[in-house]
């Protein structure tokens, strides 16, 4: 048990007299000791010069002195306890340090001082590690923030940030949070997630990761989709990584993530307002600027508001290979949300034009999903096919089988399958001289032949969506002659009327 979590419970539980004089003294002996080392070799902290290793060297010999000289009856481990929690205090983020040095953790989440909880393997759970007040959890918040210039205060409690090693953060601060302050922190790996790291995953397959490849170095331009926490960001860093190393890349985010692992690669952040409510650079102004900067790519982090029309444009006029993500829960949903994004430009823009400006301007969706077992998956890999009357053809190049169900351990076997349509933009690909294995397009069997996702569904699991194009029917039980003969008239049928994607 922690030395936070025991001081907590004394505060928290009726104890003895002796005892909560002890803890008391504990208190403020931490809040001494913690004064005094900033006060005595707060410039050797600052020391840029000195190795990370040398300053926490010298941060605990000063704490020890410190400790001997006021001569408090301590245990060892509750001396030992003392000094690390205080070296972190410092140095690092406090009794949340070491769940950010720890690799299995993914999202750190403080519900206030006292309740923090992080997700290991895809699952929540409560942690032991608590902070000793309120003052406590915001002196982590201030040091966070601060260092990547924000602020936040009443008159600005909620703060976007990162960590030095582009992990996310979020904190919100009283009056806003009213058990508070809330502090949200998305982890990165430590190291760079490559395509083969997301092949064991299971986050896609080896035949679409090849499929993806040839699209970003043809020059698609790709939008990748899903709900919070699936993993967008992720990926996007991965197929960041296929574009060609001689290619000018220029990246836009709120608060910088990707980690493009290209030599000339230019890494933009928006910039809230200061204190009079002057000097706000969004991350459209940053859309508008890279325009000027002679990019080959474009990567948008996120478009959540009114940069998704410059975004289009972008990628109208010459800028293709840029990508970006967007929330929503499927790609039919991802068009219909940047519909709405692209008239909070503030232009009164029909929907006929803007979706004329989809059409053109997107080649590909991935959309991503968490499914229950706590995996992220790619569960769509959909084309955007063009307009048909007034609304946008899409069709589901690769979708996930759902219907394979689960195994013992609760891990689900599904995967991304074929479906047999072979997209539109394959000669686009055949001129930048890719040609794809002939058997990548091959329809796959489904284990449920009702079930297949189509570009409609919002949820884990198959929505009801029209049956596949007919060149790649799914095939019927063999079992069953009467659904055979059926499943075949109705294919005739539709091959005769010749469908070229679904729509909606």
């Amino acid at each position: 048990m922690s030395l936070y979590k025991r001081l907590h419970e004394m505060q928290a539980a009726p104890a003895e007299t002796s005892t909560r004089a002890v803890d008391e003294r504990i208190v403020e002996l931490r809040q001494e000791i913690h004064e005094e080392l900033i006060d005595e070799i707060g410039h050797v902290i600052l020391n840029k010069e000195l190795s990370p290793e040398d300053v926490r060297r010298r941060v605990i010999d000063q704490l020890n002195t410190s400790i001997s000289r006021r001569q408090v009856p301590l245990s060892v481990k509750d001396r030992n306890t003392l000094i690390s929690e205080i070296a972190d205090d410092i140095l690092g983020y406090g009794p949340i340090d070491s769940l950010l040095k720890d690799d299995e953790v993914s999202d750190i989440l403080v519900n206030g001082p006292y309740s923090i909880y992080t997700e290991y393997m895809g699952k929540l759970s409560k942690s032991d590690v608590k902070f000793v007040d309120e003052t406590h959890l915001r002196r982590v918040i201030d040091k966070i923030v601060s260092q990547v210039g924000r602020r936040i205060d009443e008159s600005t409690p909620l703060c976007d940030a990162r960590l030095p090693d582009g992990s996310r953060v979020n904190a919100v601060i009283h009056p806003l949070a009213v058990n508070g302050p809330f502090l949200t922190v998305r982890k990165f790996a430590r190291e760079r997630i490559t395509v083969d790291d997301l092949i064991r995953f299971e986050t896609l397959s080896a035949q679409t990761a090849r499929f993806l490849q040839a699209g970003i170095v043809g020059r698609l331009n790709v939008v990748v989709s899903g709900g919070s926490g699936t993993g967008k960001t992720t990926t996007l860093n991965v197929l960041s990584s296929f574009i060609p190393s001689d290619e000018r890349i220029i990246t836009v985010e709120d608060a910088k993530e990707l980690n493009l692992a290209q030599e000339h690669v230019l890494s933009m952040e928006s910039r809230p307002p200061n204190v009079d409510g002057k000097g706000e650079i969004t991350i459209r102004d940053l859309v508008k600027n890279t325009l000027r900067m002679r990019p080959d790519r474009i990567v948008v982090g996120e478009c959540r508001g009114g940069e998704s029309l410059d975004m289009l444009q972008a990628m109208n006029t010459g800028h293709d290979g840029s990508m970006t993500t967007v929330h929503s829960n499927g790609p039919r949903d991802t068009l219909a949300r940047l519909e709405t994004l692209v008239l909070m430009a503030g232009f009164d823009l029909p929907v006929r034009a803007i979706r004329d400006q989809l059409s053109s301007a997107l080649d590909l969706i991935v959309h991503m999903q968490r499914l229950r077992d706590g995996t992220r998956r790619i569960t769509q890999i959909t084309e955007v096919a063009g307009m048909e009357g007034d609304v946008i053809s899409l069709q589901d190049i690769f979708a996930f089988d759902y219907a394979m169900g689960y195994d013992d351990n609760g891990h689900h076997r599904g995967r991304l399958k074929a479906t047999g349509v072979r997209p539109k933009f394959c000669e686009k690909l055949t001129d930048f001289g890719i040609r794809l294995p002939p058997n990548t397009f091959d329809p796959e069997e489904f284990a449920d032949t009702v079930s297949l996702p189509s570009a409609t569904g919002t949820a884990e699991g198959p929505a009801p969506a029209p049956s596949p194009p007919p060149s790649a029917p799914h095939p019927p039980p063999a079992d069953d002659n009467a659904e055979r003969a059926a499943r075949e008239a109705l294919a005739k049928i539709l091959a005769a009327n010749e469908p070229t994607g679904t729509s909606s």
